[in-house]
């Protein structure tokens, strides 16, 4: 199993985990993961979560980006079949965890996550 598919599993699970606890997955989850640890461009990482996505989401979208050669198919494929499986297991833990305590839970994550992307992007823009 190659390196990349070790890391699409991994970014399907945590997507997967994430929705079954917090309903998010596609733009807070994959498309971050695969830019900074899959070094997609945006637009190939927003093409991918999309065909990830693509049954409850829109196949017009995703045969846009396709059509400009952006979606990995390959990355789409593992990354849907370990959301499957992380999404399951999420739903599982969201179950057994008390309504406030989620709600703390997704807060201190997308907190995390903004403050988190915010930098990447100064740095990226050359602002700090």
């Amino acid at each position: 199993m190659s390196e990349a598919t070790v890391l699409y599993i991994a970014i399907g699970l945590a997507a997967g985990v994430l929705s079954g606890i917090f309903g998010i997955g596609g733009g807070v989850v994959i498309v971050p993961a695969l830019i900074y640890l899959g070094g997609f461009t945006q637009h190939r990482a927003t093409g991918t979560s999309l065909a990830v996505l693509l049954p409850p989401i829109g196949i017009g979208a995703m045969w846009e980006y396709y059509r400009h050669d952006n979606v990995n198919l390959l990355a789409a494929m593992v990354i849907a079949a370990a959301v499957f499986a992380g999404g399951w297991l999420g739903a599982m833990v969201a179950n057994r965890v008390s309504g406030p305590y989620l709600r703390l839970a997704f807060s201190i994550f997308v907190i995390s996550l903004g403050i988190y992307l915010l930098f990447g992007a100064f740095r990226r823009l050359n602002w700090i």
